[in-house]
């Protein structure tokens, strides 16, 4: 799945061009490098999302296209 719809789909980021936007001006790394919106997100990646002066660490637990806004917090853990 792609970074940017991951975002989106597990809610971390509230809007996919937000996340695309993100990703762009490089505040979105995955195990410690900055990617594209285009990167392939794997079960065990470990993102890093800054916005702002808050930087928020999480490791992918779950991939899954649709999720219901309960569930979402269950595709990820912070670390």
């Amino acid at each position: 799945m792609r970074l940017d719809k991951y975002l989106k789909v597990s809610r971390l980021i509230k809007r996919r061009t937000v996340a695309n936007e993100a990703c762009d001006n490089g505040r979105i790394r995955v195990n410690g490098r900055v990617v594209k919106a285009s990167y392939d997100v794997k079960v065990g990646d470990r993102l890093e999302i800054t916005m702002g002066p808050r930087t928020v660490a999480v490791e992918v637990l779950q991939i899954s296209e649709t999720v219901r806004k309960d569930d979402a917090a269950a595709m990820y853990k912070e670390v």
